[in-house]
C-alpha cells in the first residue's frame, strides 16, 4: 500500500436513476458520451487519474489542487450543453493507494462535499482554498460549516464561482505574470490614496508609497515583487533568567511562521533576521540589508505564569513607527498573543486581512503549554547544518518528550521526523541507518495526517523522499509546502531543486531567486541551486556570476565548483574549465562521471547528457578509481 498526498475529486450525475427510468437506452448512451468525451479526457489533461467510474459517479486524484480545480471547472462548463447536471466535491488530503484504488479520510471528505453540492456546482474544503494559487482567491465563497456523515468535526465548506468567462480560466492556467499582479495594487493606490487625503495617517502613506513604486516598476523597467516585505527581528529576552532566551526566540519564530502564511506579504526568513542579533544598527540599514520595507521588533518577558510582550512595526525607509502594542497575559495565552500580533501587523501592511488567514493563525497547535515549551527548546537546541552531535540528540529527546505529553502535536512530529531524516542524510550522529530514514518519513506523514496544512510536515516529507530517491514524490511534497507557506525559503529551494530535475527550468530559477530574496543571508547551498537552475535554463553568463559569488564565500564548495566547471565549458572557456575541474577533484576525491551519471541531478533530460559531456571535456575522471590511478604514488 502506498500513502500519498492528493487532491481528490468526487463527481456524481444528478437524477441519473430518473433519466434511466424515462429513457434507458438514450440515458446510457449520453452517460457513456459524457464519461468518454468530457470527463475522462479532461481529468487526463490535468494530470489526474480516474480511480473509480461506477454508474453515475467517478473518483479521481490529482497531483495538486490547482490541477483539480481547473479540471472541475472545465468539466462543469462542458456540462452546460448536456442533459445531465453534475455535482463535484474536491478535497486535499492523505490517501492510501492499493490495487489501483484509493482510500482514506481524504477520499471520504471529497465524497461528502460532493453530496452536499448543488447540481451544477463545485464544493471544496478549506484545505483546497488555502492551497490554491493566490490568483484563484476570488473563485471561492464560503458556504459555512456543515456536518457530514461519519465525520466527527463539521466541515468548513466553500463553493467555486462558475460565472466568469473563458478569459479567466485562460489566465488561471498560465504562469503568474507580474503585470497581472499590478492590477489589484493599482486599484489599492486609488483607495488608499483617497483615504490618506481625508486622514493623514502615517501607515497608509507608507503602504501607498511602496505600492506606487511597485506599480511603476511593473511598467517594464524592472521585474519586482510588489508585495510589502517585512522582517521580524529576534525579540529581546527581558526575563530575569538569561536561559529563558529560547522562549523569546520561539515566539519570534512562530510570529514569522504565521505571517509567512499570508500570500499578500513577503516575509524575510528567520535565519537572515536572526543573523543580525546583537548588531546595533539603524532600522534603515537593517531594511536595506534585508530588503525589507517594514521591520517588526519587540521583547518578551516571562515571569512565572505571567507574560509581557511588546512589539512595534517600523517603516524602514523613513524610520517612522507605524504601530506599537504591549500585551500582559498569562503564559497560557501565548497563542492568542501571536494571533493578535500577526493579524494587526498584516492589517497595517495590506489592504485587508482574509478571514481564513486569521482563523488559521488562531488555531492552537497544542493545548499542552509544556509540550509547546519543549518544542521551543528543541528548535533552539539544534539548527540544520550543525554537526554538534550532542545538541542534535538533545533536540530529538525534547521533541520526543513533547509528544509524550501530546501525541497529537503535529509540529512536534514534523520536527522529530526531520531529525531522523537529517541524521541519515548528513550523518550527524554517525549512527543513522535506512530504518531511521523510514522512521523520519513515518513521523512526517503522521504530522500531515494530524494537520494537513502544516508546511513543515511537507518540507520534512520532501527532504525524506528525495533522500530515498523518490524524486517525483519529493517534488510534489515540496510544491505542497510552498503552497501552504509561500514565504518559506527552504521549501522554495527544495522545490527549485526538484524542478531542475524535471525540466521546469524557468520555474526553478524564479523559485530560487525568490528564496534568496527572502533569505538574503542564506548558506552556499542556496547559491548553488540558483546557479544550477540558471545553467539549466541556458543563462550561462548569469550562472557564472552567481557561482562566482558562491566560490568567493566558500572556495571549496563542491557543488558550486561542479556547476561552474560545466558553465565554463558551455561558454567555450575550456582551459578555465579544466583548471576548475582540477580544483574540484582535489576538494572531492570521490568525484566521477559514473557517480554523476547515477545521481542524475538533471533527471533523464537531454541536459543531463550535455552536462556529462561538459564535465568530460573538462577532464572529469570516469571513475574514482581512475582518478586514484592517475595520482602519483
Amino acid at each position: 500500500m502506498e500513502r500519498k498526498l492528493s487532491a481528490i475529486m468526487a463527481g456524481d450525475i444528478v437524477g441519473y436513476s430518473r433519466h434511466m427510468a424515462e429513457d434507458e437506452a438514450g440515458t446510457y448512451s449520453e452517460l457513456r458520451s459524457v464519461l468518454d468525451e468530457l470527463i475522462a479526457p479532461t481529468i487526463l489533461k490535468h494530470r489526474g487519474r480516474t480511480f473509480k467510474s461506477a454508474g453515475d459517479g467517478f473518483l479521481a486524484a490529482f497531483p495538486s489542487v490547482n490541477e483539480a480545480l481547473d479540471a472541475a471547472i472545465e468539466i462543469q462548463r462542458g456540462f452546460a450543453d448536456r442533459t445531465f447536471n453534475l455535482r463535484i466535491g474536491i478535497n486535499l488530503g492523505d490517501v492510501i493507494e492499493d490495487n489501483g484504488d484509493v482510500f482514506g479520510d481524504g477520499v471520504n471528505v471529497a465524497s461528502r462535499l460532493e453530496s452536499m453540492a448543488e447540481p451544477g456546482s463545485i464544493f471544496v474544503s478549506a484545505a483546497v482554498v488555502r492551497s490554491a494559487e493566490r490568483e484563484r482567491a476570488k473563485l471561492f465563497y464560503r458556504i459555512g460549516r456543515r456536518q457530514a456523515k461519519n465525520i466527527p468535526e463539521p466541515l468548513d465548506v466553500y463553493a467555486v464561482r462558475l460565472t466568469a468567462g473563458p478569459a479567466l480560466w485562460q489566465r488561471l492556467s498560465r504562469p503568474r505574470q507580474m503585470l497581472r499582479r499590478a492590477a489589484p495594487y493599482a486599484a489599492a493606490i486609488a483607495v488608499i490614496g483617497g483615504a490618506a487625503a481625508l486622514a493623514d495617517v502615517p501607515p497608509f502613506r507608507g503602504i501607498s508609497r511602496e505600492i506606487s513604486n511597485g506599480v511603476a516598476l511593473l511598467s517594464g523597467i524592472a521585474s519586482v515583487d510588489v508585495r510589502p516585505s517585512v522582517a521580524v527581528l529576534p525579540f529581546d529576552n527581558m526575563s530575569d533568567k538569561t536561559d529563558e532566551g529560547y522562549f523569546a526566540d520561539g515566539l519570534t519564530e512562530d510570529i514569522i511562521t504565521e505571517l509567512a502564511r499570508n500570500p499578500e506579504l513577503q516575509v524575510i526568513a528567520r535565519n537572515s533576521t536572526f543573523a543580525l542579533r546583537g548588531r546595533p544598527a539603524d532600522v534603515r540599514e537593517i531594511g536595506d540589508r534585508l530588503g525589507a520595507g517594514y521591520i517588526v521588533e519587540g521583547s518578551a518577558r516571562r515571569a512565572g505564569d505571567k507574560l509581557r510582550v511588546v512589539a512595534q512595526l517600523i517603516d524602514s525607509r523613513s524610520g517612522a513607527h507605524i504601530w506599537s502594542r504591549s500585551y500582559d497575559r498569562g503564559v497560557d495565552d501565548v497563542f492568542a498573543v501571536q494571533t493578535e500580533l500577526t493579524s494587526e501587523i498584516v492589517a497595517h501592511l495590506v489592504s485587508y486581512v482574509r478571514v481564513s488567514e486569521i482563523e488559521n493563525a488562531a488555531r492552537r497547535p497544542t493545548e499542552n503549554l509544556q509540550a509547546y515549551d519543549l518544542v521551543l527548546r528543541g528548535r533552539d537546541r539544534y539548527r540544520h547544518g550543525s554537526k554538534d552531535k550532542d545538541a542534535f540528540l538533545a533536540s530529538r529527546t525534547l521533541f520526543q518528550r513533547a509528544l509524550e505529553l501530546d501525541p497529537s502535536y503535529a509540529a512536534a512530529r514534523a520536527h522529530l521526523g526531520m531529525t531522523y531524516i537529517l541524521d541519515k542524510v548528513q550523518s550527524v550522529s554517525g549512527l543513522a541507518t535506512d530504518a531511521d530514514l523510514e522512521t523520519g518519513l513515518s513521523e512526517a506523514r503522521q504530522a500531515i495526517r494530524l494537520d494537513p496544512n502544516l508546511a513543515s510536515g511537507y518540507q520534512a516529507l520532501s527532504f525524506g523522499l528525495a533522500a530515498k530517491g523518490d524524486y517525483p514524490g519529493a517534488r510534489q511534497a515540496a510544491q505542497q509546502a510552498v503552497e501552504l507557506n509561500p514565504n518559506d525559503p527552504d521549501s522554495l529551494m527544495a522545490l527549485a531543486k526538484a524542478q531542475v530535475r524535471f525540466g521546469e527550468y524557468a520555474n526553478a530559477v524564479a523559485n530560487a531567486e525568490r528564496a534568496r530574496r527572502l533569505h538574503p543571508m542564506a548558506p552556499e547551498y542556496y547559491i548553488y541551486v540558483h546557479g544550477q537552475a540558471l545553467y539549466a535554463a541556458g543563462r550561462l553568463d548569469d550562472a557564472d556570476k552567481v557561482l562566482d559569488e558562491c566560490l568567493i564565500r566558500a572556495p571549496q564548495a563542491e557543488d558550486c565548483l561542479l556547476i561552474k566547471t560545466a558553465v565554463l565549458t558551455g561558454q567555450g572557456k575550456l582551459a578555465d574549465a579544466q583548471d576548475m575541474m582540477a580544483r574540484l577533484v582535489k576538494a572531492s576525491p570521490d568525484l566521477s562521471l559514473a557517480k554523476e551519471r547515477e545521481y542524475r541531478r538533471f533527471g533523464d533530460s537531454d541536459l543531463m547528457e550535455r552536462f556529462l559531456a561538459d564535465l568530460a571535456r573538462a577532464r572529469a575522471p570516469e571513475t574514482a578509481t581512475a582518478l586514484k590511478s592517475m595520482q602519483p604514488a
